[in-house]
C-alpha cells in the first residue's frame, strides 16, 4: 500500500484503543518501522493518536467505551460517567463457594449461554439477579465471575454520579443509563444496591429518592436487554419489597463453612511452604464465622509474618498472631 493510501486510511479511523481496527493500525505502524520507514510511521502514529483523543472527548458529554457503538451517558452537571467498564483482565473470577451457591451461579451462566436454545421454546434466561449477604462474602466478585465466564463486558454503576442533589436529575440519570444498555450485551453491576433502593415505607429520603425508586421499579420491570443486571446488598431488609419482585433470582452468599475456609486457606497459601505440623482443622475452626475476604486476609497476614519473622514457612504461631490482629474486624 502506498504512502498516500495509508495516510487516507488512518485519517478515517475512529475508535478507542482496544478496537480491532486500532490494533491493526498499530501493527501497520510497527511494520513500517521495521521496514525503516520511520518518518511515515511517525506520521501515521500522530494521526492515530489525534483521532483517538478526539473520539474519547466528543462534546465533553459522552464517553465512548465500546468502540463507537454505545455511549455511556454522564451526569450533565458533573460530567462524570454514570458507569465505568472494568477490563476483562482485572475481573476476579476464581471463587470458592458453598456447593449450593456455586450451583445457582452456574445455572445463571448456563442459561445465558443457552439463551438461543431457550428462546426456541419461548423461554428466557435469568437476566435480573440480586446477591445479598454479609460484607466480604463474594457478592461483587460473583458478578465479575459471571461476566468473565459468559464473556460479556462488565460495567459498574457509579452511584455518586447517578444520584444528584438537583430535583429530578437522579431519576433522569438512572433512565439514561438503562436506555444506554438496551441493545448492548453487558453485565451491569448495581453494587450496594440499597443506596438507591430503600423502602418507600421509611420516613426518611422522601421526595427525590422515592422518585428514584419508582424509576428503578420501571426500568427493572421493562429490562429485556441482551445482557444481565446484577445488584448486591448487605441490607436485605431495607430494600423496597416491590423491587425484590422485579428480580428473576435472589441468591444469598453466606459466610464460608469449614470446608470452604480450608479451601480458601490452602488456595491463598498455595505458593508458600507449610510446616507439616500445622493444624489446618484448628485454624479453620478458629476462622468459622469470618467472611471469605477476612479469611483470605488472615492467611495473607500469616504469610507476611512468616517471611518477616521466620523463614517463609507457615506455622501455627503465625496464624495465632494474624488471628489476634484481625479479630476486631470480625465484629
Amino acid at each position: 500500500m502506498n504512502q498516500d493510501l495509508l495516510l487516507r486510511l488512518f485519517r478515517s479511523i475512529d475508535g478507542v484503543p482496544n478496537d480491532d481496527i486500532v490494533l491493526v493500525a498499530e501493527a501497520i505502524i510497527e511494520d513500517e518501522r521495521k521496514k525503516g520507514h520511520e518518518k511515515l510511521a511517525g506520521r501515521l502514529k500522530n494521526i492515530l493518536d489525534r483521532n483517538l483523543k478526539t473520539n474519547e472527548s466528543i462534546n465533553g458529554e459522552l464517553r465512548n467505551i465500546f468502540g463507537g457503538s454505545v455511549l455511556i451517558p454522564t451526569d450533565k452537571r458533573s460530567n462524570i460517567p454514570l458507569a465505568i467498564e472494568v477490563e476483562r483482565a482485572f475481573l476476579r473470577h476464581e471463587m470458592i463457594l458453598a456447593e449450593e451457591v456455586e450451583a445457582k451461579i452456574s445455572r445463571i451462566e448456563k442459561e445465558f449461554l443457552a439463551r438461543e436454545r431457550l428462546a426456541h421454546f419461548g423461554l428466557h434466561p435469568r437476566r435480573r439477579i440480586l446477591f445479598h449477604g454479609y460484607p466480604g462474602c463474594g457478592k461483587s466478585m460473583s458478578a465479575e465471575r459471571i461476566a468473565w465466564n459468559i464473556g460479556l463486558p462488565f460495567l459498574k454503576v457509579k452511584f455518586e454520579a447517578v444520584v444528584s442533589s438537583y430535583l429530578g436529575e437522579s431519576a433522569s440519570n438512572l433512565s439514561k443509563l438503562f436506555d444506554s444498555i438496551k441493545t448492548y450485551p453487558s453485565v451491569l453491576l448495581l453494587d450496594e444496591f440499597d443506596f438507591i433502593a430503600k423502602s418507600r415505607l421509611g420516613k426518611h429520603d422522601v421526595g427525590e429518592m422515592h422518585r428514584v425508586v419508582n424509576i428503578l421499579l420501571n426500568v427493572l420491570e421493562d429490562f429485556k436487554g441482551p445482557g444481565l443486571i446484577i445488584a448486591t446488598t448487605n441490607l436485605e431488609g431495607s430494600i423496597d419489597n416491590a423491587i425484590f419482585r422485579r428480580f428473576d433470582d435472589i441468591i444469598e452468599l453466606p459466610k464460608p463453612g469449614k470446608s470452604e475456609i480450608l479451601r480458601l486457606l490452602k488456595t491463598t497459601l498455595g505458593s508458600m511452604k507449610i510446616d507439616k505440623r500445622l493444624n489446618w482443622d484448628k485454624v479453620a475452626q478458629q476462622l468459622e464465622g469470618f467472611s471469605s475476604a477476612l479469611v483470605v486476609k488472615v492467611a495473607q497476614d500469616a504469610a507476611k509474618s512468616s517471611v518477616i519473622q521466620g523463614e517463609g514457612i507457615i506455622k501455627d504461631v503465625f496464624f495465632d498472631i494474624s488471628l489476634a490482629e484481625n479479630e476486631l474486624y470480625n465484629k
